[in-house]
Formats: structure tokens, sequence, C-alpha cells
């Protein structure tokens, strides 16, 4: 794995790498051409994706998609998902990039529900989709922040999920929501702050979609407390009022419980690259004990920390200005060039593409 080595004047301090990455996203960002696509949930939500195929071919000369699962209220529109969509697909993999329910801002909402910390809905209805449009394609799974929360999650929730994956790749997720709480609620790091200015932004996604949420007779909201939306400072506030309702959750723990990838993550047996910052000012230190413990007993799981970064920061550049392309970019299409290399080293019947039984018939 590349050695990272930030910026001279700045690049060591995780509070100006989040806030760079939080103000601009990247710098000189492209504008990949995709194609968005429509997918009706069974509950009367509509979740979208946005497709963008490979500019050449894969260096295996294989169909290699990755799904893409973006930050909190984030899609593909983000600065930081267009650089990284960009330069995956000069590599020749296709890109399928989930919009988070409710985070763009010119689609509606068709149901009383969106995104919430750990659902996984969206994210399986978009690979279902992938791998029944491309049967011969094999995946890699990529999530940001949050979205590592939920690809962790749905690729832990049932064997099935990991079928035709050939890695998993997790940059700067928290692992465990209940674990967090605390931590978000102290100044150290000026956690509480950050804290605060989620909490706002994830109040103006909500109230840009209160006709929808609250404006109906749906169960699900009438007991959502709106009116302390207005007053919450933190996301626990507002997880409390409002996310765990979407799904029927009786508390603020269970929903953390229910929603957190750590109680999941221990069943992903496809390689699984998890990374995260030491000095990322929101995953508070004591929470990479879960990664760290993880890797010391899974062979499929390496754990890479690095010194700085922030929070999907990453920044490369000489002494002042950043490059376009981060460290996290080229980490992570480094890795699933090297896994789709290692797969297609591999005995046939040993891919990821074959069942068990296809192995045993093509052993006899």
């Amino acid at each position: 794995m590349c050695l990272y080595i930030p910026p001279l004047l700045w690049g060591k301090s995780g509070h100006l790498q989040t806030a760079l990455y939080g103000k601009l996203g990247r710098v000189s960002s492209p504008h990949p051409s995709g194609i968005r696509k429509y997918l009706p949930m069974q509950d009367g939500a509509t979740s979208t994706f946005d497709l963008f195929e490979p500019v050449g071919d894969h260096r295996t000369g294989d169909d290699i998609t990755m799904v893409i699962c973006p930050g909190i209220g984030n899609h593909s529109e983000k600065h930081y998902i267009r650089t990284f969509v960009d330069y995956a697909q000069k590599d020749g993999y296709r890109c399928a990039v989930l919009n988070h329910l409710g985070a763009l801002p010119n689609i509606e909402l068709t149901s009383p529900r969106m995104f919430t910390y750990g659902c996984t809905w969206e994210f399986a209805a978009m690979v279902g989709y992938i791998k029944r449009a491309y049967p011969q394609t094999q995946l890699i799974v990529v999530g940001f922040s949050l979205g590592g929360n939920i690809v962790c999650k749905f690729l832990g929730e049932n064997s099935v999920n990991q079928e035709r994956v050939l890695c998993c790749v997790s940059v700067c997720q928290g692992y465990s929501a209940l674990r967090a709480q605390e931590t978000f609620l102290q100044w150290d790091q000026f956690r509480r702050f950050y804290n605060f200015l989620m909490a706002d932004n994830m109040k103006k996604i909500i109230l840009s979609h209160r006709h929808s949420l609250f404006g109906g007779s749906s169960v699900k909201t009438i007991d959502a407390d709106y009116s302390r939306l207005y007053t919450a400072t933190s996301l626990m506030q507002i997880d409390d009022n409002i996310m765990r309702k979407f799904h029927g959750h009786s508390s603020l723990k269970e929903y953390y419980e229910k929603e957190s990838c750590v109680h999941y993550i221990h069943n992903v047996n496809v390689p699984l690259l998890l990374v995260n910052s030491a000095d990322d000012p929101l995953v508070h230190d004591s929470l990479l004990a879960i990664p760290r413990t993880l890797a010391a007993k899974k062979s499929n799981v390496i754990f890479a920390l690095t010194l700085h970064g922030g929070h999907l920061g990453f920044f490369e550049g000489e002494v002042l200005f950043p490059q376009p392309l981060t460290w996290m970019d080229k980490v992570i299409v480094g890795y699933a060039n090297a896994m789709c290399q290692w797969e297609k080293q591999k005995p046939p019947c040993q891919s990821s593409h074959f069942s068990e039984g296809a192995c045993q018939e093509e052993e006899s």
C-alpha cells in the first residue's frame, strides 16, 4: 500500500483536512457523465443511483463494477465522489453511485422515509439491479464514512450479498453509532462542534422534504416530534425524535444497535480493507479498537490507519496547494486492481462467481 505524505504546511492538521473536504470536497473536480436510474421500493419510496460506464477496458479484460455508497447526506454530484468516479472510470471500472434517499435537492421523496445510518434497502436494490443488468460483472464494494457502515452491514447481513463480490473498501467510518454517541458530545477535537454542523445539515435535508415526511397521514410519521427538530443541536436529538421512527425503533439505543455494522462485519468473508485516519476529528480513537480487533482475528481483513488525513481528506501536494486526486482515491483503485489480478490468477473453481456446487462438479 502506498505511503501517505500530506501537504507540508497544513496537511498534518486533521481539522484543516476535514474542513477542506467539507468546504470544497476536492479541487478541480471533473464532471463524469452518467445516467440516473430510478428504482421503486416496496414501501413506495423511489431509490436513485447514477451509473457511469468505464472509459476504457479494465487491465484484466474482465467486466468489473464498483458499487459506491457515499457519506451522510451525500450523492453522486458531490465533488469527492465525482473525482473518485472519474479516476475509477479511466482505470476500466463501471461505477454505480447510490444517491441517499432524500439527499438530492431536486428529487422529491415518494414516501415518508429518507436515508438512515444503517438502512441497506436502497444499496441492496442498486446492487441487485447491477447483478441483473450485467450478469457477467463482478463487484468492488466501496463505502465512504456513513456509506462504509452501510456497505459492511449489507455484506454481513446475508452471505448471499457477498456473491460476485471481489472485495470491499470502507473509508473513515465509525463502526458503532452507540459507542460513538458519547464521544460526539465531547469537546475533545471539537467533536461537539462538528456534531452541531452535521445536525444543522441534517435539519436542512429533513426540512426540505417536510411535506413528504410530515404532511401526510402515514402511521410512520404521526409520532415524529417535528417541533423538536428546530431546536435540535446534535445528531442524537434528530435521530431520537425523527430518524429512528422511520423504521419503528422503540429507542435511540435500539436504533443505533440495529443499524451499526459492528454486529455484522464479522460475517464478511471477502477481502475487506478498512481505512481510517488517526487525526479524524469525527471518529474517536476508542472506536478504532473495532477494526483493529477484527483484522487481528480475520485473515481477509486489512486495517490501514494513517497518521494524518482528517475525515475523508487525504489530500496530497508538496507544500501549499492540494492536488485534484487524493491518496484515498489512489489506494481504493490500487487495492481493487490488486484484488482483480489476484482473482484472475486463482483456479477457475475458486473464483468469486463460482458456486460451491460448481467447484465440486469441476473437481469430479
